[in-house]
């Protein structure tokens, strides 16, 4: 499994600077397992995610000092724990539309329900991008234009999980309160996968 560096969702993903979804899109040369791929998938991700935490600590340690680069600890996983349930495209990609804005720019959408996690500690998708922490001014048409680039053959061939957020410390923040997330995407016209994560705080 290789990561697609020069794909340009990237370049796409980068005007949205306020966004706490890490993404990670590649490919694979063996044949499509299903489970199994989804699986090595998630772990390539987080690897990844490992090996930019000891690049940051090593920025730290040049920069502030070996003290302070002493308390950024490298992310820990235990994929064994990672269990995942199938869920569907359509939802999963669904963009709400803003009903209205308060005075205080709280925004309600249309989907019937407002605030996240729910009582099973999850978030929809469209929440972590358009409701982080911190807020955003990205509207639907933003979150459909960053699918677009991600998905841009269509949303007919994917295959998606969501997986549990209790096998790695990176979620922790998450959840703190506002939610955390992990979502693999199969997308069998091109042979590639996205795995998101999403996990953030105040």
């Amino acid at each position: 499994m290789y990561e697609l560096l020069t794909d340009p969702f990237y370049e796409i993903i980068k005007q949205y600077d306020r966004c706490v979804i890490e993404y990670c899109l590649m490919k694979d040369d063996a044949p499509y397992r299903k489970m199994l791929s989804h699986r090595e998938a998630v772990l390539f991700a987080m690897l990844r995610l490992v090996d930019q935490s000891l690049e940051d600590k090593r920025a730290a340690e040049i920069r502030w000092g070996k003290a302070v680069a002493d308390d950024l600890c490298p992310w820990a996983y235990d994929m064994d724990k990672a269990k995942a349930t199938p869920i569907d495209t359509a939802a999963f990609l669904h963009a709400p539309e803003i009903r209205r804005i308060d005075r205080n720019g709280c925004r309600f959408y249309d989907c019937g329900r407002n605030s996240y996690p729910d009582e099973a500690g999850r978030i929809p998708y469209w929440y972590a991008f358009l409701e982080p922490p911190h807020g955003t001014r990205y509207t639907p048409d933003d979150f459909r234009k960053v699918n677009a680039a991600l998905f841009p053959k269509g949303s007919e061939a994917l295959a998606a999980y969501e997986w549990t957020t209790d096998w790695s410390d990176y979620f922790d923040d998450g959840h703190e309160w506002w939610g955390a997330a992990c979502w693999s995407v199969y997308d069998g016209r091109l042979n590639r996968y996205a795995v998101l994560f999403a996990s953030a705080t105040d």
